[in-house]
């Protein structure tokens, strides 16, 4: 059913947003502290990272779908309770293999997201989808921004440990929060799992744009994690020698990507997503070459971030309002298909980030990243050169239920 949600509904799911999708990133500020506390290398210790990113993955494969298919009430509580339990296991890892394995956890079950976002699209109607998608994924980058400058202050104060340990009780506020929100509501479809599970197959195979959103997604967010993953780095060693806290701090300077984010959510048009899509692109491509130069210039540095965060959740605000038209009916499909690849993307985006630069340094972490954009670049142009006409859905693909009707 579509209504207008209230401003108190929208805001309480941006805030339950913000704060679980910070799970994702308290570990890129703390990777010099963790590397330290364990006697293990910087590189080695990006590991969790990439952990992190490949639990999420693989729960936007298998968990995400459930969101069509049973109550969404228990399912967020639940993983959300789980997701508590994983981040006070990384507060008390005695080892850097004991905090893979929680952080493979916390990626699994901070996925909770991702059944919130298409949740809120099925609520609300045409005229606020976009604005309501909008707010909430500006939520969730300012809840990735201020997770690194919060982990940084507070393993600066108290150690890497009690960001942990904080972020497990956000958890379960968030988790109270949300039981009262979401309230008794049936599910959307009434299927079986694995008859959602073929339909998901279903959709990838049958919807082009579908797979083109993805890729692009999955190449912008691979560029983006190599920045993130390696910046640390940049800034404890010469010439900026920041400590945990600045490293926290630096984070903040992306935060004017949630406004970029929100404004796009209001104005996006079909008529306009392709080119907007084009021109954020292009921008995040030479945002690397800023910041490449930013190993020696931190005004350079801090504009290549402004520039990133900004185009990088433009392009996933873009992305996620064309797939959504694809099959109203059943969006978890939609995102299971889209952000299993944006966040494996992610995860070799990590990795890349790491192994560029443990090869070449600062240099080879942002030509890797500006690569990667280039890559998503040109994905973007062979489909829209020539435009002859306007991208579209296409046709749906077959469904297999009927969505139920509250």
């Amino acid at each position: 059913m579509q209504i207008t949600p209230s401003p108190r509904f929208v805001w309480l799911l941006t805030l339950a947003c913000g704060l679980t999708v910070a799970n994702l990133y308290y570990t890129q500020p703390l990777l010099h502290a963790i590397s330290e506390s364990f006697g293990v290398s910087q590189g080695s210790t990006g590991a969790v990272v990439t952990a992190t990113q490949l639990g999420y993955a693989a729960a936007l494969v298998l968990l995400v779908p459930l969101g069509d298919i049973v109550p969404r009430r228990p399912l967020v509580c639940g993983l959300l309770l789980v997701d508590a339990v994983a981040l006070t296991a990384s507060a008390a890892a005695p080892n850097l293999p004991t905090l893979i394995v929680a952080a493979t956890v916390v990626g699994i079950s901070s996925v909770v997201v991702q059944i919130l976002v298409p949740f809120a699209a099925s609520v609300a109607g045409d005229a606020e989808r976009n604005r309501v998608i909008g707010l909430l994924l500006s939520g969730m980058l300012v809840g990735v921004l201020l997770s690194r400058t919060f982990a940084g202050l507070v393993s600066e104060a108290v150690g890497w440990r009690a960001v942990y340990a904080l972020a497990a009780l956000f958890m379960l506020l968030a988790a109270s929060v949300l039981y009262r929100l979401l309230g008794p509501r049936p599910a959307d479809l009434a299927i079986t799992y694995r008859q959602q599970m073929r339909a998901i197959v279903a959709v990838a195979a049958s919807q082009p744009v579908l797979r083109r959103r993805a890729f692009i997604g999955a190449c912008v967010y691979a560029a983006f994690n190599c920045f993130w993953t390696t910046v640390a780095f940049l800034l404890t060693d010469a010439p900026y020698h920041f400590d945990q806290g600045a490293i926290g701090l630096f984070g903040l300077v992306g935060v004017a990507g949630a406004l970029t984010t929100n404004l796009a959510g209001r104005y996006m048009t079909d008529a306009r997503q392709s080119v907007l899509s084009g021109l954020m692109l292009s921008a995040l491509a030479l945002s690397f070459l800023a910041m490449g130069a930013g190993g020696e210039s931190l005004l350079l540095l801090i504009v290549g971030v402004l520039v990133m965060d900004a185009t990088v959740q433009g392009v996933h605000l873009l992305n996620q309002g064309v797939i959504y038209a694809l099959q109203p009916s059943a969006r978890a499909r939609l995102t299971a298909v889209y952000m299993t690849s944006y966040f494996i993307g992610g995860a070799l985006g990590s990795a890349i980030g790491s192994a560029a630069y443990q090869a070449a340094g600062w240099a080879g972490a942002t030509v890797a990243g500006g690569a990667l954009s280039a890559v998503a670049l040109v994905a973007w142009a062979v489909r829209a050169r020539p435009p002859r006409k306007k991208e579209t859905a296409g046709a749906p693909a077959p469904e297999i239920a009927t969505a139920r009707t509250s």
